[in-house]
Parts: structure tokens; sequence; C-alpha cells
């Protein structure tokens, strides 16, 4: 399992079109075996695609657990902390 690379793009082209779907864009995980790409997740999506000749569903359920994985972390990174109103009143400078 790992992220995509620009250069899997062929490799994409081939599982969507043996999956009849579309390519998965943006941040992109997939599943290699023996140097094989079998299924691919779209990050933040759930768009995923797999090779229907491979027994590839317990593989794709692993690549959506960590591209959830990764969504969540980037919404906690992404977000400022959000605080109760009665912290800030006090944290306010007496003046």
């Amino acid at each position: 399992m790992r992220r995509a690379y620009p250069d899997d793009s062929a490799a994409l082209a081939r599982l969507a079109a043996l999956d009849c779907g579309p390519i998965p864009t943006g941040d992109v995980l997939v599943a290699e075996v023996d140097g094989e790409l079998w299924a691919a997740v779209a990050v933040g999506s759930d768009g995923a695609i797999a090779d229907p000749f491979r027994p590839s569903a317990a593989i794709v359920r692993l690549l959506r657990l960590r591209a959830a994985q990764l969504s969540a972390a980037t919404r906690t990174v992404d977000r400022e902390p959000v605080r109760s109103p009665r912290l800030a009143a006090r944290r306010q400078p007496i003046g």
C-alpha cells in the first residue's frame, strides 16, 4: 500500500478500464502486489477501482480504511482548535 506516483497513470488507466470506472483523482492510494497495481482509492472520496480478476475486495477495504485515516488527519490539521466561550473569556486580559 502506498501513495500513487505520476508514473502510475498507465497502470491506473488499465485498472479503470478493467473495472469500468473512472480513474481516481487527487491524492490516491494504491495497492501493489508483485509490482502490479490491484486497486486504487482516492483519499477524501468513495472513489475506488480494482482488478475484478483478482481477489481485491479485502485490499479495497484496507485502502479505504487508510484513506479515511489520512482524510481525518488532514481535517484535524487544517482546523483551528475550538475554544469554549468560557475559556476564551477567562483568557481576556484584565485591563
